[in-house]
């Protein structure tokens, strides 16, 4: 498999995970705790929470499917930040525990960055 598809493959996947298992199958407490800080009430977090699980799992769809466009790059990119962002603001306490969006979100960068650089040098890179 080359590298261009273990790095699409990979960050589709944590899309993936991320808006199934700890938003639509189950809200995990950290997910709780960082959306409960909007201030709404339980009914309206639960459904905010869905909903961005709902979101998280079609954006790895047409990250899979667009994968190669150069704006769909930059909107994961984009995505990362922002959701890190709102943690910082949210929540900043996170952002020193074990698994936190630093590394999480850094990663996923990365990776996007190294996907770019890999279909720019094969031609591969597209604009809308």
């Amino acid at each position: 498999m080359s590298e261009v598809q273990i790095m699409r493959y990979l960050i589709t996947c944590t899309w993936l995970y991320q808006g199934i298992f700890p938003k639509l199958v189950h809200i995990a407490p950290l997910e709780w705790l960082i959306s409960g800080s909007l201030g709404f009430d339980d009914a309206t977090t639960v459904l905010f929470i869905k909903i961005s699980g709902i979101l998280e799992c079609l954006w790895a769809l047409v990250f899979f499917k667009l994968y190669q466009y150069l704006q769909v790059l930059w909107l994961n990119i984009l995505a990362l930040v922002g959701l890190f962002a709102a943690v910082v603001i949210l929540q900043p306490s996170l952002l020193i525990e074990a698994f936190n969006p630093v590394t999480t979100n850094a990663l996923l960068i990365g990776m996007t960055l190294v996907l770019m650089r890999s279909l720019a040098k094969s031609n591969q890179l597209k604009q809308v």
